[in-house]
This record gives structure tokens, sequence and C-alpha cells, in this order.
């Protein structure tokens, strides 16, 4: 069999891999649904806004006795007043997690955890088989970048998860865009295995691409925690206000579970603070590959642009949060536009907009 014979069987395996991993995602997606599901018919979360409730009331409730002329006494009582409390303030437990206290509900979460194993392993074994198949960086198009991300976001997630941390709660939002950007992967932007262009044939793509997929998958996380924090915070707004339109059951039992809004931001912070160097470094390390393979570090090409854009973006949220003291909801927003300006820069800049940058391929 000679050498180009063989890279096609090794694309192919790749392929295979690739379907595969997201067949086994798919379920891992399902059993993640389950567990959401058998989860919710425990009592945490009816519990929780039952002692939230209590503890509003009670805080409310305040008696004084006055003496009186003839001697007597009169109990006055304040009339309940609801306040808000300030984003990262309110004492909160973190929920116990997504399947709570139900036995059947967390039996799915470990089948869920263990397909999501299963399905990284394929999905590794589908990038390395590309990369060998074209003897390079497996991140020299679209289609490449994209299912290494997924990759690389799915490793993250499990990596937190073997250091005892309590992500599970990231399991159902993950396989949803995992399978969602795999999908987009092999119907939209498949590309055949093929060699590089000159511009892209460089150590730098190594270096500077890698540190991009780190980047952008770290942040991912961050952003789901952003979003999610945004629906915790108005479940606990909503029971500070027991008098208010609450939540119904299932979603109060499931937003019950997950951790507090002051976990959920701090979560966000810590990620988006780990990795802003990294990506300050990406933006670095693609100037200098711009100056040796174009002879100028920087020319405005939209790629460019739209990375700074995301720099600053994340340099915004850093910033108020360190400065101006943003926590909560202001912060989450800015995380999300920061994140989104990282999608559009992948997405839209290198479908929708021409530059130096558009030979990477669909």
């Amino acid at each position: 069999m000679n050498l180009a014979a063989a890279n096609e069987s090794l694309a192919e395996t790749s392929n295979v891999l690739i379907y595969s991993a997201m067949a086994v995602y798919t379920l891992a997606f399902l059993a993640h649904i389950a567990e959401w599901v058998f989860g919710s018919r425990s009592a945490v979360g009816r519990t929780a806004a039952a002692i939230a409730t209590d503890r509003s009331a009670d805080q409310a409730k305040v008696t004084v006795t006055v003496a009186t002329k003839g001697g007597g006494t009169t109990v006055l009582e304040r009339p309940t007043v609801i306040t808000r409390s300030a984003p990262g303030s309110r004492d909160v437990p973190d929920g116990p997690g997504a399947a709570g206290t139900s036995e059947q509900g967390d039996v799915y979460g470990r089948i869920a955890v263990g397909l999501t194993v299963l399905g990284f392993l394929l999905h590794a074994g589908g990038v390395v088989s590309r990369a060998v198949s074209v003897e390079r960086a497996p991140w020299g198009n679209m289609y490449e970048f994209s299912t290494t991300f997924a990759m690389v976001a799915v490793g993250t997630y499990l990596t937190l998860l073997a250091l005892k941390k309590n992500v599970r709660w990231i399991g159902l939002p993950l396989a949803t865009t995992v399978l969602l950007d795999l999908g987009l992967a092999v119907s939209v932007l498949y590309t055949d295995n093929d060699q590089l262009v000159p511009a892209l044939d460089s150590y730098w793509l190594w270096i500077h691409v890698s540190c991009a997929i780190v980047s952008g998958a770290a942040l991912y996380l961050g952003s789901v925690s952003a979003l999610l924090y945004l629906f915790r915070d108005s479940y606990e707004t909503r029971l500070e206000n027991p008098e208010g339109k609450q939540y119904g059951n299932f979603v109060s039992s499931v937003l019950a579970r997950t951790p507090s809004a002051a976990s959920l931001d701090k979560f966000s912070y810590r990620i988006n603070a780990t990795v802003f160097p990294l990506w300050t470094f990406t933006i670095i390390a693609g100037a200098i590959w711009a100056e040796a393979a174009w002879g100028r570090y920087w020319g405005w090409d939209p790629k460019e642009v739209w990375s700074f854009i995301t720099w600053v973006a994340y340099a915004g949220y850093l910033h108020a949060r360190a400065t101006a003291g943003w926590k909560g909801r202001k912060a989450a927003y800015l995380a999300l536009l920061a994140f989104g300006c990282y999608l559009f820069n992948y997405y839209g800049i290198n479908i929708f907009v021409s530059g130096k940058h558009s030979y990477s391929g669909v």
C-alpha cells in the first residue's frame, strides 16, 4: 500500500471515530437529561425553596413591644419589606449537584460521565488519526479546528471532574454544544485531508493555534457558568420574595441543585482570569507568526482585529471586576459578550469575511 492510500485509510478511520464519538455523546446527552429528570423528583428543590421562604419571612417580621400610658403594652409588627441582596452577598449553600438526593438520578449521572469518557476517547482517536493522516497538526482548517476544540472542551471538563471539582452540572450543556459543534463540522465545515498552504507550514501552527483552542475551550466553560448564573440568580431573587411569582416545582428543583449564584459567579471569574494570560500569549504568538509569514506583525486583518476585540472584551471584564467591583449580572453579561466575540471571531470572520486568514478553508 502506498503512502497516499495509507493516508486516505487513516482519514477514513478518523471520520468513523468522529461519528462514533458523536453517537456516544448522544447517549451521554440522553443520560444527562435522565439525570436531571429523575433527580428533580427528589425533595431537594422544594425543601430549599421552603427553607428560603421561611427564612425570608422570619427576617421580615419584627415585633416591637411599646408601653402605653395605662400601664399596658402594645405589640407592633413591622410590615414585610422585601429587599434584594447585593450580588454575591446571599448566604446560600451550593446545591448537591445534578442528581440531588435521588439515587436513580445519580445513577444516570454516573452513566452519563462514563459515556462522556468513552466518547472522549473515540473523539481523541479521531483527532489523532486525522493528524497522522495529514502528517501535521490537526487544526489546519475549520473542520479540524472544530473537532479539536470540542475534544479539548470535553477533556477540560473531565479533568475538573478528576480533580474532584463539583462541575457535573456542566455535563448537559457541554454534551449539547459538543454535538452541535461536531454536527456542524461534519456537515458544513468538512474538508478533505490535505497538506497546508505555505503560509501555515510553520512550527507556529502548533504554538499559536493550540493556545487558541485551549483558551477557547476554557473560556467556553466560563461562559456556561456565567449563563447558568443568570438563571440561578433569578431563582434566588424569587426566593427572597416569597409573595412574588415563583418557578414551578421542576425548574425550582433543578436550579436548587446547581451551585449557588455566588459560586457560579466565582467559578466563571476564576476560569476567565486564569485563561486570559494564555489568550494574550495567543495574540502575541500570532503577531510573531504574521511577521515570519507576511513580513509584518500587525496588519489589521479582520481575524487580527476581532482577536484584539475579544482580548479587549475580556480585559474590560477583568478590569471591571477588579476596580469597579462588578459582580453578578453585570459581570455575567460582560463575560457572555466577550465569549460571543470569540465565537464571532471564529465562525463569523472565517465564513463571512475575506482576509489573509481565509486560506484556512471551510
